[in-house]
């Protein structure tokens, strides 16, 4: 039976409280949906969350670059013209972070929570899901690469294969009063934005001798770690080694526009420091995954000038992660071929990044509330930054070869007469992306966003200002 058949609107199951979980749930009880938002989480924990808490973050605290001119921005964009609740809740929990939006992890955490449990139209059942015949259509799945192993065998039993799996790794977080700032200084790079990195230096010898000692440290070798690949934009140090010792100097530790205030001039390499709450208390090492030791993490890292007494509050981890192969598996409309009302949102369908996932499920609310009112597929456009990141979960090309990926302006169409110029060539694409986009939304069913009204800061607004 047709579910739009039905006079009251039908329940919607989301499985999944993250990030993707919870901005579609949030998105179709707005809609005047009733969800069913299951969570595991504190009942049962992952290998990598710590609470129970909605939309929690267990990698980065960043939620990308806020660059007008970068890719993640646009995504940014056009994820508030459709009424983003998980992005206005990183507006509210922002912490200086440079070009990037940064924010305090658990004050964001808290406050989707808080809109999650204070919406009358979601019921949160804190259960495990173990099987995709638990949970009544239509259902989504949210779950994420952390997916319980009893639902993850159901959803290999439903599609018939093997999952794709990769590698995660998560950065240390320091104590903000152990870091000697006599050693280390504020800046960022090139001086663009506002000084809110804490920047380590290294001088030559400093930085040969870390990186001697980076790959000599006991590591944790997960298992099948040989045959199962890191994805590029999460890698640890020291695969990053493994490529050559410079490749951190080109990488997380590039020292270039980073000039230091002692000597007045670049140094060798430099390890910068994210602030990782609103209070300051706490900062993270950017770039700096690994799957080291905990204890030879605290003894390496310390050598590193300005680290020298460094209080770890958090070590970092390694995980496994979860994916599903969406451009042969999954529909447009990113619901199963298998199964027309079992949709799929989040990292679980290929995406990688906070925003990327927030956005996904963002998406397949639109996509649901389409199918149930029996209207067409209308998809956002080829050209805006949506539809080139669901473009690349959803075309059956990439399927042999299906990788993880976060927005990036490779993902966007090729344009008819593209300038030479770099910068002119991506305000081109952005220029595209927004008008197309623009002309979308206007086509659109009227989303009613009551909750995301009282916010009426636009993410342009709070970018800082940079210099062209």
């Amino acid at each position: 039976m047709s579910l739009n058949s039905v006079h009251q609107k039908p329940r919607i199951s989301v499985v999944g409280g993250g990030l993707a979980g919870s901005e579609c749930a949030l998105q179709l009880a707005s809609l005047g949906y009733p969800v069913d938002l299951y969570e595991m989480r504190g009942e049962t924990m992952t290998a990598a969350h710590k609470t129970g808490e909605f939309a929690e973050l267990v990698c980065s605290n960043s939620f990308g670059s806020m660059n007008p001119g970068s890719a993640p921005h646009q995504l940014k964009w056009e994820a508030e013209k459709l009424g983003s609740l998980v992005l206005r809740s990183a507006k509210q929990a922002y912490v200086p972070a440079g070009q990037a939006l940064g924010v305090d992890r658990d004050a964001f955490a808290q406050t989707v929570g808080e809109l999650v449990r204070s919406h009358p139209l979601i019921q949160i059942k804190k259960q495990v899901v173990t099987d995709l015949q638990q949970v009544p259509r239509p259902t989504v799945i949210a779950t994420g690469p952390l997916t319980h192993d009893a639902l993850a065998e159901s959803l290999r039993a439903h599609f018939g294969h093997e999952f794709c799996y990769f590698f995660d790794a998560i950065a240390p977080i320091i104590d903000t009063d152990s870091i000697n700032m006599d050693i280390a200084y504020k800046a960022d790079r090139y001086d663009k934005g506002t000084p809110d990195y804490i920047n380590c230096p290294l001088e030559k010898p400093d930085y040969n001798r870390l990186i001697e000692e980076i790959k000599n440290a006991k590591k944790i070798e997960p298992k099948h770690f040989e045959t199962t690949p890191f994805f590029e934009g999460c890698m640890p140090i020291e695969v990053m080694v493994d490529r050559g010792p410079q490749t951190l100097r080109f990488g997380p530790m590039k020292p270039v526009g980073l000039k230091s205030p002692k000597t007045g001039r670049d140094p060798w390499a430099v390890v910068q420091l994210r602030q990782d709450n609103k209070e300051g208390t706490a900062f993270n090492m950017v770039g700096f995954q690994t799957r080291m030791s905990y204890s030879e993490q605290v003894r390496v890292f310390r050598m590193i000038p300005g680290l020298e007494n460094a209080e770890f509050l958090k070590l970092g981890s390694i995980h496994r992660n979860l994916y599903v192969n969406s451009p042969s598996q999954l529909n447009k409309d990113l619901s199963s071929k298998k199964d027309p009302w079992l949709f799929f949102a989040g990292q679980i369908t290929g995406v990688e990044g906070y925003f990327e996932s927030t956005s996904i499920g963002l998406l397949v609310a639109k996509f649901l509330d389409q199918k149930i009112q029996n209207q067409s597929l209308s998809a956002p456009p080829r050209e805006s930054a949506l539809g080139s990141l669901l473009e690349a979960i959803t075309d059956e090309a990439r399927a042999k070869h299906f990788q993880p990926t976060n927005i990036n302006f490779g993902l966007f169409p090729q344009l008819a007469s593209p300038s030479k110029d770099k910068a002119e060539k991506k305000a081109q694409q952005i220029g595209l992306a927004q008008k197309s986009f623009e002309s979308w939304v206007k086509e659109l069913r009227p989303w009613s966003h009551p909750l995301a009204m009282d916010d009426s800061r636009s993410i342009s607004a709070l970018a800082p200002q940079l210099q062209a």
